[in-house]
């Protein structure tokens, strides 16, 4: 259910997270109820970025910034065809946004899209909460969705969250992917081919590539083998996406890997080649959010401000180099706030892996090297021909 901007401001509003805490605030959006898993995001900026973010499917983002919606939505720095999220949560939205981009307001466009939001809470509050606690699943009711059109039941409510499908053990990469192969043409010359697998990938990252010369065939989740060498790639890249790495199906990245063609994986990519090198994933307590993540490049020692988006790491040794069914496996990047893995490199094979966001949409271009990195791969190594 939704109503107008103006109606949607004034009616009442609660979250209540599984846990049974709730936060009493104002409607931000549309106006009813919605359910995920609550997560926050420390990004001061970038806002509508994330909103679109596929990686964000079935979750509830908290922003830590206080003031959100002040240069309004605009039609260029979508990263798809829709905002992703579940719900959105903030303190203190903008009353009229203002920038020379902007063409309507953050909350008429939660509103358009049925994105069911609250705003006027204590952020600082729930951000620390799900710190202590972890992330958890969560509800936002408001308007006729409130028992009695009032924020009383908390009970009642916390039991309908809790019978909300947790985010562990959840397949949801072909729900926000690509059902058809589409094409990002190179920019100038062109120079390479990339099969790039959607798994939930945003706009920004096959551009970046094609910056490079690099013609993007963007494929769907569900693409077999045969699919991936019709192409004949000169190199295959992993998106992002969201959900439990340990739903997805290996067979594709198995292959690649087997063949020898060069790999690029980030985020989820990174922690599905993790998988197929024989690591184990694990949910974090509250995952990493925001684009001001400290990451060290353990090979240079140079320390990257990144994007990140994600509730799942990989389990690797960080202190050993690890040999796997594909050769010798090291951890080549590690968070510096809490040494989770945040990239895999293979020393025998042109394969690498980041659990970080390079495309920077939004974000810093710390990380950008990466995709230079992947291009000096295929410049390299000679092809092998997928019909032998």
């Amino acid at each position: 259910m939704t109503l107008s901007t103006r109606g949607a401001a004034q009616a009442p509003a609660v979250l209540v997270l599984e846990d049974g805490r709730g936060f009493r605030g104002r409607a931000y959006g549309a106006v009813g109820e919605t359910f995920g898993e609550a997560v926050f995001s420390t990004g001061m900026t970038g806002y509508q970025e994330t909103l679109t973010d596929p990686s964000y499917h079935r979750q509830v983002v908290v922003m830590t910034a206080p003031h959100i919606g002040n240069t309004g939505v605009n039609d260029e720095d979508d990263e798809s065809g829709r905002i992703w999220v579940a719900g959105y949560v903030v303190r203190d939205p903008a009353r009229t946004p203002s920038n020379w981009r902007s063409r309507r307001p953050l909350d008429e466009e939660l509103v358009r899209q049925g994105v069911v939001g609250i705003s006027g809470i204590d952020t600082r509050a729930l951000t620390r909460h799900l710190r202590e606690r972890g992330a958890m699943r969560v509800g936002i009711f408001s308007g006729p969705a409130l028992p009695d059109g009032s924020p009383t039941d908390h009970a009642a409510l916390a039991e309908r969250v809790r019978r909300a499908p947790a985010m562990k053990g959840a397949n949801l990469s072909a729900e926000v992917a690509a059902t058809e192969t589409y094409v990002v043409p190179a920019i100038g010359t062109k120079r390479f081919t990339v099969a790039a697998i959607d798994l939930g990938i945003k706009g920004m990252t096959p551009r970046r590539m094609a910056e490079r010369g690099i013609e993007v065939h963007v494929l769907p989740a569900t693409a077999t083998v045969d699919d991936v060498y019709a192409i004949e790639p000169d190199g295959v890249f992993l998106s992002n996406g969201p959900g439990d790495p340990a739903t997805a199906d290996l067979t594709v990245v198995k292959a690649v890997l087997e063949r020898g063609t060069p790999l690029f994986g980030i985020c989820f990519g990174n922690q599905l080649l993790g998988r197929a090198l024989g690591f184990g994933t694990y949910k974090l307590k509250y995952g990493h959010r925001g684009i001001n993540q400290p990451v060290q490049d353990r090979s240079t020692g140079k320390v990257e401000v990144t994007a990140h988006n994600h509730g799942f790491a990989v389990d690797a040794p960080l202190d050993r180099i690890s040999d796997t069914p594909y050769g010798r496996a090291e951890v080549s990047h590690v968070c510096l706030n809490d040494n989770v893995v945040e990239g895999l490199r293979l020393l025998d094979r042109p394969v690498f892996s980041v659990q970080y966001h390079p495309e920077a949409a939004a974000g810093p271009h710390d990380a950008a090297y990466l995709f230079d990195r992947f291009t000096s791969l295929m410049n390299t190594v000679p092809m092998e021909d997928p019909r032998a």
